[in-house]
């Protein structure tokens, strides 16, 4: 299920489906007091990794579905370790009707394998440094898809694992109730100003060589927020529900169905409107609820 390179000393394995969810690229960075696993994928399943810490970016399914393997030390940022520890607060993040976190908690326990809870999980702050002899892995901070959403630099291999921000051409996702989108957008730029040799994502691009080719690359993952924007405030020049801009889908495409689709699409849309509002480009009207551009 995963193909195994090297980059300086740091392992990223590769899941063989290119990193498509449910699969993802999961990465180990040892040294000569300690080796770390960070987000073990589903991809894992049939090739097993332990390590004596296990960090998980954050607390999103595909990141931690190869956690019942491992046995080290299981670290994440302070603000989503409850969540990796807990199904029920998993679920939680978003915004489900009773028939969707149905469908939605047997996916995450027949297909991702998690467990109902987790003890143990460390929460640790941005900027913590594990020290692995030899080898240091840095946490950044960088919220917006989830509040701890988090990289992993690692040093002296030059070596950034960026996590969800995967430059796929879907773009970003801040679908959870603890999304933010002005941080994901100070997340991206913090990311780019980050100097490494190597830029490591989950999903789809896996690995970028140089910060001139990851900053062209991120710049275009930005702009699809951009678009969204300029999508909604085109649907918004005649009255419309927050329920109709669900419908119209910012994220999704039409075909695809999943119990997380509409939740999804409630909070993106919340949050876009949200930043809409405060510059003064569309107007919600408290009475009927109706949203559209300000002429």
């Amino acid at each position: 299920m995963v193909t195994e390179r090297s980059f300086g000393s740091v392992s990223v394995l590769f899941a063989d489906n290119g990193g498509v969810v449910p699969y993802g690229n999961s990465v180990v960075v040892p040294g000569s007091e300690a080796t770390m696993l960070i987000d073990p994928s589903l991809a894992l399943d049939r090739d097993p990794v332990d390590a004596d810490i296990v960090m998980i970016s954050h607390a999103h399914e595909d990141h931690m579905a190869g956690l019942r393997h491992c046995s080290g030390e299981t670290y994440a940022h302070r603000l989503d370790a409850p969540i990796v520890g807990s199904l029920e607060l998993l679920l939680d993040e978003y915004d489900f009707t009773p028939e969707e976190r149905a469908v939605a908690a047997t996916a995450l326990t027949t297909e991702y394998h998690l467990a109902a809870s987790r003890d143990g999980v460390h929460g640790v702050d941005g900027d913590h440094v594990f020290d692995l002899g030899g080898r240091r892995a840095q946490v950044i901070h960088l919220p917006g898809h989830t509040a701890g959403h988090c990289g992993v630099l690692v040093e002296p291999d030059g070596f950034f694992y960026v996590a969800d921000i995967d430059l796929s051409s879907f773009g970003p996702f801040y679908g959870d109730r603890g999304s933010d989108l002005d941080d994901f957008l100070a997340s991206l730029d913090h990311a780019a100003s980050v100097e490494a040799r190597w830029y490591a994502t989950f999903h789809h691009k896996g690995v970028v060589e140089g910060r001139e080719e990851f900053a062209t690359r991120i710049a275009a993952y930005r702009h699809r927020i951009v678009e969204r924007e300029e999508r909604l405030v085109a649907f918004l020049t005649e009255p419309r529900t927050l329920d109709d801009i669900v419908d119209h889908r910012l994220v999704y495409r039409p075909h695809v169905t999943s119990p997380w689709v509409r939740a999804t699409e409630r909070r993106t849309a919340e949050l876009h409107l949200e930043r809409l509002v405060k510059a003064g480009a569309v107007h919600v009207d408290d009475e009927t609820g109706l949203i559209r551009t300000v002429a």
